[in-house]
């Protein structure tokens, strides 16, 4: 990411710039009276406190805003509809852990995934986040590494899997490939805390085929709700690094990136043996074979099993119209070409051939935040300690 606000910390100055670009829109698009008094309110907070709190339709807006000119996604076009739970007042980890779980029973909707974001305590200006939550989504799957240093599960997610298990998380006591990886949850008074995550709360859906039934005996699943809780929500130059946010797949994310990278489930030779193709040469194209064959799966499963998912074609689609709505509202569409085209039937898309401004987008948008673990599953610091020694220097 580029931009003014991909991961530094703002000066009072920038604080203040960010702060009135990003009221002056809300109240231009809002159509709202009073911004000169509002602007001068802000000002004089952010003189006295050095930061500034939103309003509940300020920080909503900023959220929707946010989604919008996100240069990742290629479902901006919903941007509108997304629901957003201001739960800034939830501090401890029981107390966001009770609002992750509403959160996977909003997004999941009984299959009819809708957009949500949870937005919780912004960051400490100069210290950094109030609340984090360890895992990149909430839900993934365990990556349990054997003692030959081969993988049972998710390989991308080892790290995770083995910091939670030096936290005294157990592992089941027969390992499969879809072990649901528990929460980590920290505050800046409470130390990261193992949650698993609600069993119930969890939609998988199988994979099947419609024409090749031995796909069956794969026994290949994977869960419902994508929900990010790695990205840092930024509203006019306040940061909330707790506010995880879903929308539903793309069939190409699971089927391209889950199921068929070689450091995921590298299903690929799999798919294409059972198929009868000639894995030992690559003109023949087999791995392209496979993989289209495993994107229909994916694409049959979900909408068999009553579970929003989109295919890449629709998809870009609709991005398109998007851009165009975009267009004629005088707002340039910002994005990351790499990103907002599908793996799969990509040289037919639409929007391989549209063009996007500097995806560098400081104000509102959504950033990535570093990982707060190594490869190996040890914790860099916590916020506790990093809040302890705020404490201290200011003292």
């Amino acid at each position: 990411m580029t931009g003014v606000s991909a991961q530094r910390e703002a000066s009072p100055g920038d604080l203040v710039e960010e702060a009135v670009e990003f009221l002056e829109l809300y109240h231009r698009e809002r159509r709202l009276p009073g911004l000169a008094e509002r602007l001068a309110q802000v000002r004089d907070e952010i003189a006295v406190t050095g930061s500034y709190r939103h309003t509940r339709d300020e920080l909503g807006y900023g959220a929707k805003v946010a989604w919008r000119q996100s240069v990742r996604c290629v479902g901006r076009i919903r941007w509108a509809g997304l629901k957003v739970r201001d739960r800034r007042h939830v501090t401890t980890v029981a107390g966001i852990a009770r609002e992750l779980a509403a959160h996977l029973a909003a997004g999941d909707n009984g299959g009819r995934i809708q957009s949500v974001v949870t937005v919780f305590a912004p960051d400490r200006p100069g210290v950094g986040p109030r609340a984090r939550i360890w895992n990149d989504q909430l839900i993934r799957y365990c990556g349990h590494r054997r003692d030959d240093g081969s993988v049972l599960g998710d390989p991308a997610q080892v790290p995770m899997t083995e910091a939670a298990r030096r936290l005294g998380w157990r592992t089941p006591p027969v390992p499969g490939r879809f072990d649901l990886l528990p929460w980590v949850i920290e505050t800046a008074q409470e130390e990261p805390t193992v949650v698993d995550v609600p069993r119930e709360l969890v939609r998988e859906v199988a994979l099947t085929h419609p024409d090749h039934p031995w796909f069956a005996d794969l026994m290949l699943r994977w869960h419902a709700l994508p929900v990010i809780s790695n990205m840092r929500l930024r509203v006019g130059g306040v940061d909330y690094s707790c506010a995880p946010f879903n929308g539903h797949y793309l069939g190409d994310e699971i089927g391209t990136r889950n199921m068929g990278d070689r450091e995921r489930y590298d299903q690929l030779r799999v798919v294409a043996e059972a198929l009868g193709l000639d894995t030992s040469r690559e003109d023949n194209l087999w791995r392209e074979h496979a993989v289209l064959v495993i994107n229909q799966a994916v694409l049959h499963s979900f909408k068999l099993a009553g579970v929003r998912v989109s295919d890449p074609h629709t998809e870009s689609e609709l991005f398109m119209k998007f851009c165009a709505q975009e267009e004629r509202a005088g707002r340039p569409v910002h994005g990351d070409w790499s990103w907002l085209n599908g793996s799969v039937g990509w040289a037919a898309l639409h929007a391989v051939h549209h063009r996007y401004y500097d995806p560098g987008v400081p104000n509102p948008n959504i950033w990535p935040t570093e990982r707060v673990y190594d490869p190996e599953g040890v914790v860099k610091s916590t916020l506790r300690e990093r809040h302890a020694t705020a404490r201290a220097q200011e003292g």
